[in-house]
């Protein structure tokens, strides 16, 4: 990525790292290492959590939200230290909001293999001498549902009043129901899938392949070095972009139009170009290249139907109440993905369809639509709060 003479080069990576301020974030440590599904365990591990409201006294009320790929825990609130950007999901949280945190008690994970406070390959390994990077294991959804796991345990909660999340968080989600039916009570997955597909996961390996093309690369392990793979990083954001919204958005916003001051003949960007551009200059600057291959991977190996007979048999296992949503213009999850799983779940209520020009973002910003569908399914015969 070309970045003008006048701008910084940004660090090695945007990692939360030791001794940056912690914002919002609470940690929980897990006390054992983790077995991983690939094979051989990941000792030292800590996942970054935000909360809002307040558990009920039989924990009751307790709801997970998980967070797509480049997402974190910061759900809700403005951006500031320790968190550079404003919450994902704002709209939804909060005194009012669909999640109302007068009446639930709301929990943000940063995924296990993140970079926002979680352990991933920008921590620092248990020996406490350097970073992870390179040999950072292998990870699953599974795996990462198991530190999750672990963190319920912690704050006491038994059973999840509901559990959301959308494309990777909704991965996720997914798996919660599938794995621990008996602590989901209620689930929504917006923009997802029960396994990834052919084609979601050569847009993911043409990604990976990009940051670990860069030279400043260095096979994972550039933290400490002064220097991150960017380009790579870059280009992969460019290319995620583009699937996460739809053909006909970005021939409405941008056309065929050059960006402003630039000529396309002489070497000059189109607007949708400088688009492009603006979006992995702000990934480079809060993200981690190597959690971001980490993640594509974990995404790759999504399969709730591994080991457990098929999709079929998989999705039979939730008992949990549950809506399954997706965007109409989405080209990346299309809809015939979350139709599969609303046939499948036995408990699942008919498709539902956000309408969105958006493409796969929708689910991010259609908040409204999306709200609706909390308030569906967090109707009031799910919980009883037990404080309230």
């Amino acid at each position: 990525m070309t970045l003008p003479k006048e701008v910084s080069l940004p660090p090695a990576t945007g990692a939360w790292r030791e001794g940056d301020p912690p914002g919002r974030r609470r940690w929980y440590p897990a006390e054992r290492p983790l077995a991983l599904e690939a094979g051989g365990e990941l000792p030292g591990v800590r996942l970054a959590f935000e909360t809002w409201g307040r558990l009920a006294p039989d924990a009751s009320n307790a709801v997970l939200v998980l967070h797509a790929l480049t997402g974190d825990s910061h759900v809700a609130g403005d951006a500031g230290e320790g968190h550079p950007t404003a919450g994902w999901w704002d709209a939804l949280v909060g005194p009012g909001r669909p999640l109302d945190t007068d009446r639930w008690f709301v929990v943000a994970p940063n995924v296990l293999g993140g970079c926002q406070g979680s352990t991933g390959p920008a921590s620092t390994r248990p020996d406490g001498h350097r970073s992870w990077g390179g040999a950072f294991p292998f990870l699953t959804q599974r795996d990462q549902v198991a530190a999750e796991a672990g963190l319920a345990d912690a704050l006491g909660v038994a059973r999840w009043a509901l559990v959301v999340g959308g494309s990777m968080g909704g991965m996720r989600a997914v798996e919660w129901a599938v794995s621990h039916p008996e602590r989901v009570g209620a689930l929504l997955l917006l923009a997802t899938t029960a396994a990834a597909s052919a084609e979601q996961i050569a847009w993911a390996q043409i990604q990976v392949g990009a940051v670990r093309a860069d030279p400043h690369w260095q096979g994972g392990d550039y933290h400490d070095t002064g220097r991150g793979p960017h380009t790579g990083l870059g280009l992969a954001r460019r290319l995620a972009h583009v699937t996460y919204r739809s053909e006909p958005e970005l021939r409405t916003r941008f056309g065929r139009a050059p960006q402003e001051r630039e000529d396309p003949f002489r070497g000059g960007r189109y607007q949708v170009g400088s688009y492009l551009d603006h979006h992995a200059a702000k990934l480079v600057r809060r993200f981690d290249a190597a959690s971001y291959v980490v993640l594509s991977e974990a995404m790759n190996a999504h399969d709730v139907g591994r080991g457990r007979g098929g999709t079929r048999a998989a999705l039979g296992r939730v008992t949990a109440p549950t809506l399954v949503a997706g965007v109409d213009s989405d080209r990346l999850y299309p809809l015939a993905q979350q139709a599969e799983m609303a046939a499948l779940i036995p408990s699942a209520d008919r498709l539902r369809v956000i309408g969105s020009p958006y493409g796969h973002d929708g689910f991010l910003i259609e908040t409204d639509q999306v709200a609706a569908l909390v308030r569906e399914i967090l109707g009031p015969g799910v919980t009883s709060p037990g404080w309230r």
